[in-house]
């Protein structure tokens, strides 16, 4: 397989390019390769192929960016484009410079299908689901074809007409020069229909309100916002072209432990005093259970232990984020007379000040104040001893 050629090379435009120089530069490169222009070469077919490619992803913010950081690999899984033939590019482009540009210009073939509009759902998961990967159900509502009228719109009975003012086609065009404007038919709004008696069950609509219920598999390593297409299940097309799609936004609820950025995790963990200073190996909770953790003589509090490989996997690699370990000395609130005794011959040793006991602060500052130092005179006695 041949390697692609860098997106910003194809289209000839420059890494920084607006999005209006690159939808311009597509729209000559699609000018130029088109096959109806190009009748039997094969080569300018791929072009056209390659020019398309190369506009999804740079028209589309999220694919754009993440093709700057990573490449062609940075598409993989999902974000690369899927046109198995020209049509797909027809029905992808066909009116985004204009309705004329793949339309009555080229010939039927290219004329642009209306396709029907996406909807959203939502899903709740926690933590583990989401590191671990779930099948969750979700529910929506969309429109289905009306079944009293199956899906005419009419009455039963009767049936729609053809719209006298558009022919039925549910455009009118403007022809200038090579290209042709096209513009949804006013009288009959794109249906190229007209009902005279509608279905009382959808008010003429042609369609209802039905509430879906699909799986949706969640791959393992998905983040909070992450978005997961349901392809065709999304609105019906009103001009019998292909459904809109379903998009499935994920939310991951806070984890009372683990603090997630990116793929890594990071968990605060208390330890004792001693501990710190002489060493100790303790548990840590990880995704997979608890772990051991060899914490050095004199750890200082906030410092942290990496655990490779134990954080969130990517959906879009292999191989998992880090557990980073933060330990902070925990002080006890209170003590039992032996650890009381055990610290204050600790402080002894240490040469260290501590508050003598069962002597509030108020105590102490009145002993303060009470007791004037030998050393300290007042300018009123020094004056009284000259």
């Amino acid at each position: 397989m041949a390697e692609k050629r860098d997106y910003y090379e194809v289209l000839g435009v420059e890494r920084d390019a607006a999005e209006a120089r690159i939808s311009e530069a597509y729209r000559k490169l699609a000018l130029k390769y088109h096959p109806d222009r190009n009748p039997g070469n094969e080569e300018a077919v791929v072009k056209f192929k390659e020019a398309a490619e190369a506009f999804e992803v740079l028209s589309h913010r999220e694919k754009r960016a993440r093709y700057d950081r990573f490449g062609h690999a940075g598409l993989e899984g999902g974000g690369a484009p899927q046109f198995h033939d020209v049509s797909d590019i027809f029905q992808a482009f066909g009116d985004i410079f204009g309705q004329g540009l793949f339309g009555d210009v080229f010939g039927r073939r290219g004329a642009r299908v209306q396709r029907g509009e996406d909807i959203r759902c939502d899903v709740d998961l926690d933590l583990l689901e989401a590191a671990r990967g779930a099948v969750k159900t979700v529910r929506f509502a969309r429109h289905v074809a009306c079944e009293t009228c199956q899906g005419t719109g009419a009455k039963p009975g009767t049936r729609p007409e053809q719209c006298r003012y558009c022919g039925g086609r549910g455009r009118v065009v403007q022809q200038s020069g090579i290209f042709s404007l096209q513009t949804t038919c006013p009288a009959c709004h794109g249906s190229g229909q007209t009902i005279h008696e509608p279905c009382t069950a959808c008010r003429g609509s042609a369609y209802v309100q039905k509430k879906v219920t699909r799986k949706v598999d969640i791959p393992a390593g998905v983040d909070n916002q992450t978005r997961l297409r349901l392809q065709g299940e999304g609105e019906p097309s009103p001009a019998g072209g292909p459904p809109g799609d379903c998009y499935c936004f994920v939310h991951v609820a806070e984890h009372p432990l683990f603090h997630r950025r990116g793929q890594d995790l990071f968990c605060e963990v208390p330890i004792g005093y001693s501990q710190a200073a002489l060493g100790a190996t303790i548990d840590v909770p990880t995704l997979d259970g608890q772990e051991e953790l060899r914490i050095p003589a004199g750890t200082q509090s906030g410092e942290a232990f990496v655990l490779k490989g134990r954080g969130m996997p990517d959906p879009r690699y292999r191989g998992r984020g880090n557990l980073i370990v933060q330990v902070s000395v925990e002080v006890p609130k209170t003590l039992s007379p032996e650890h009381e005794a055990a610290l204050r011959r600790l402080a002894e040793i240490e040469n260290t000040e501590v508050s003598p006991t069962r002597k509030g602060f108020f105590e102490k500052v009145k002993e303060l104040f009470s007791a004037e130092p030998t050393h300290r005179r007042t300018k009123r006695d020094e004056t009284e001893t000259d």
